[in-house]
């Protein structure tokens, strides 16, 4: 395609007409000229292609395909080469459905764990949820296909996100909610990034010249277009100055008309329009001149895919003894919930035992819980995937072959009901749960939050999850010593319960795609080992989170009055106690991470840095079990004495390394001055101080 003969010879209504969608998913063609259309859909961990009438939060239907575990869970696995492989495989699917792009992933920062969003986006760490969806951006657009990254910039909650202005200071910005954008664009160059709705600063996103052009464009160099998410777009003249080059989906040819208007009456510069139509006539030839319809997409395949991705992800965050069944447990009416919940007189325990997991073959385990039958695998809105197929747990346990019984133990339908009928079924739920759990070696409980608990367009009230699936925690627990506990649910919940010493292992799967189920058995069992660390912090309560006071806002005023501070940097900077800490995973292996060493310029006593200069610290990470696992090395950085205000300690370097029995493998980090860098407010630009820094290595933001 010979864009500027195009462009040279289009009217001035085509090239206004080429500046928005035609439909709800297409941008416009020009027969005259040869420009064909091109189709974008969602989302992030699957493909969405609408085969009827396109909407945005996924009411109608989908084609079928697969959807593979989202953000929340695929961030905890800190392995960005697995990622790209994920990329990989959603572009062979949009080839094949000819989609010329994929309208993900999605960045924002897990500022609360109220956010209704919170499922697709990655971490409360931006270079951690910057490298790892960078690796995804490379992965898909080896195929030929566009990432869209987005909500940029600012969209942290969906709480009036139409309208709600984030007033957020130059450094925070710079350092927390910019940055895993500009780590993106300048590690994977993304065809397209999307702005959000939000105001950022009292300036509409949409319309932000010094966000979408001089930022963004000028300062890291972004090549691509900037779309606008779906209906974000207030005044289109004042977008098309500012760097918005496609409006989606389609105005009606209303805000063609402005822009040709706005440009006959001198108050647009055409030179404006031309640029942003040879971006889209840019990204429509980028896929025309590479795209494969013929490419083979076996569903099969990235099923089993789905299920090994999701093995990588889940996050083991207790494993405590097992308890000898064979001391029951007597005085319990299981038709009397009061004395279900009191549990009669307690086993005598024995604290020498193995870890509870892997469960051992031979044992007899009760599934407890309605996710074991139908798991909650996805978030709801526009990334929600008609998947092909779902395998649950109990569907995966029974083709295993598996002594295991099932009880429904609660009702997804009653997360929110109450009055006697509901009250008279939840007690013969309970009484079957109890029933179950005391007959069996182990009691595996499957709980978390339903998908009306959290869901795009909305943020959560709590951190609370269903009363009903509290009381058959307890009640499970209170008869059976050796209870284990798998979560599904996309943002921290809280866990009072997991104090309880007869829940003896939790499995936090988060969202684990539609095999989630084949995953779950497969740790539970040994086929595979959890390696999963955590991506955010786990508060106690949600009074603790730093935002707890502001977020939400006045009005459609949101302050984020706790600046860089978000999650483990406020953790971390106050010593204050969390149910588990970012990074945070154990293992059926047992690692030890020793022997650091660093090499950069300079004597020994005085390492010495230019722009260009990188600091190398080796460190050994060993396998110290008879059990092959992998184990996530994390580098923190951090300068005990400075001139501002700044964290304890910042994640600046993660890799993943798989190890056999009782291996040892040295790892290498790069660190250049980015890694020892704050956003000096004064100059408005990056600024390392001189003095002392220390390095941390660990395998979370508490353990190093």
């Amino acid at each position: 395609m010979d864009i500027e003969k195009i462009i040279s010879e289009m009217t001035l209504e085509e090239k206004a007409g080429m500046l928005s969608g035609s439909d709800f998913w297409h941008t416009k063609k020009v027969d005259r000229l040869g420009v064909p259309a091109i189709m974008v859909s969602d989302g992030p961990h699957g493909l969405r292609k609408q085969d009827m009438e396109g909407d945005h939060l996924g009411v109608n239907d989908s084609i079928k395909a697969v959807c593979f575990p989202p953000a929340c869970a695929t961030a905890c696995s800190f392995d960005a080469p697995m990622m790209t492989s994920v990329g990989e495989a959603i572009g062979e699917s949009c080839q094949h459905e000819g989609l010329a792009v994929d309208l993900g992933p999605a960045v924002n920062i897990k500022r609360s764990p109220l956010c209704g969003r919170n499922f697709e986006y990655q971490s409360e760490d931006p270079l951690l949820a910057g490298r790892m969806a960078a690796a995804e951006v490379r992965g898909l657009q080896s195929k030929h296909v566009g990432a869209s990254v987005k909500h940029f910039a600012g969209n942290d909650q969906e709480h009036r996100r139409m309208t709600s202005d984030s007033v957020i200071d130059e450094r925070t910005l710079r350092e927390i909610y910019l940055r895993a954008f500009e780590i993106i664009v300048k590690e994977s160059q993304p065809w397209t990034v999307m702005c959000s709705y939000n105001k950022l600063n009292g300036e509409q996103v949409s319309e932000d010249r010094w966000l979408l052009n001089d930022v963004l464009r000028d300062e890291w160099g972004f090549k691509g277009l900037v779309v606008s998410d779906w209906g974000a777009v207030r005044d289109r003249v004042k977008g098309v100055h500012a760097g918005l080059d496609l409006e989606m989906p389609t105005s009606g040819g209303v805000n063609d008309a402005e822009i040709v208007k706005a440009v006959k009456e001198g108050r647009l510069d055409i030179k404006d329009v031309d640029i942003a139509v040879k971006r889209v006539l840019t990204l429509i030839d980028e896929y025309e001149e590479n795209k494969k319809p013929e490419t083979p997409w076996n569903k099969d395949e990235q099923h089993v895919m789905a299920a090994a991705v999701e093995e990588n992800c889940a996050v083991l965050l207790k494993n405590g003894p097992y308890i000898d069944p064979e001391m029951k447990r007597d005085g319990i009416d299981l038709h009397d919930p009061v004395s279900v919940v009191m549990g009669g007189p307690a086993r005598e325990r024995d604290e020498n035992q193995p870890p509870i997991l892997p469960i051992r073959k031979g044992m007899k385990v009760a599934f407890i819980g309605e996710f074991a039958q139908h798991p909650r695998y996805q978030g709801g809105g526009s990334s929600h995937i008609n998947s092909f197929k779902v395998e649950s747990a109990l569907d995966a346990a029974k083709e295993d072959g598996l002594d295991v019984t099932y009880a429904q133990g609660y009702s997804l339908d009653d997360a929110d009901s109450d009055g006697d009928n509901e009250n008279s079924r939840k007690d013969d739920l309970l009484s079957e749960a109890v029933t179950a759990a005391l007959e069996a070696d182990i009691a595996v409980v499957f709980a978390g939050l339903p998908e009306s608990f959290e869901s795009e367009g909305y943020d959560r009230a709590d951190m609370k999850m269903p009363e009903n699936q509290l009381s058959l925690i307890m009640a499970v627990s209170a008869i059976n010593d050796n209870t284990v506990v798998v979560l599904h649910h996309g943002s921290p919940i809280e866990m009072d319960w997991a104090d309880d010493r007869s829940v003896k292992a939790i499995l936090d799967m988060y969202l684990g795609g539609q095999a989630v189920g084949r995953a779950t058995v497969d740790l539970l069992w040994g086929k595979a080992n959890p390696s999963g660390h955590l991506a955010e912090s786990i508060p106690y309560h949600l009074e603790d989170n730093p935002s707890y006071l502001y977020y939400g806002g006045e009005g459609d005023r949101t302050e984020y009055r706790e600046g860089v501070f978000v999650g483990y940097r406020y953790y971390d900077k106050k010593n204050m106690p969390v149910r588990y800490p970012f990074g945070y995973g154990l293992s059926y292996s047992e690692f030890a991470i020793t022997g650091m060493e660093i090499e950069a310029g300079g004597s020994d006593s005085a390492l010495v840095m230019d722009d260009n200069a990188t600091v190398k610290v080796r460190v050994k990470v060993t396998n110290k079990s008879h059990v092959a696992g992998s184990e996530v090395v994390q580098l923190y950085v951090g300068k005990p004495v400075s001139d501002v205000i700044r964290p304890v300690r910042e994640l600046r370097a993660f890799a993943k390394i798989p190890l056999g029995p009782l291996e040892t493998k040295t790892v290498e980090f790069a660190l250049d001055k980015s890694a020892f860098a704050y956003w000096e407010n004064k100059i408005h630009d990056w600024y390392v101080e001189s003095g002392e820094y220390v390095i941390y290595a660990g395998d979370s933001s508490r353990r190093l």
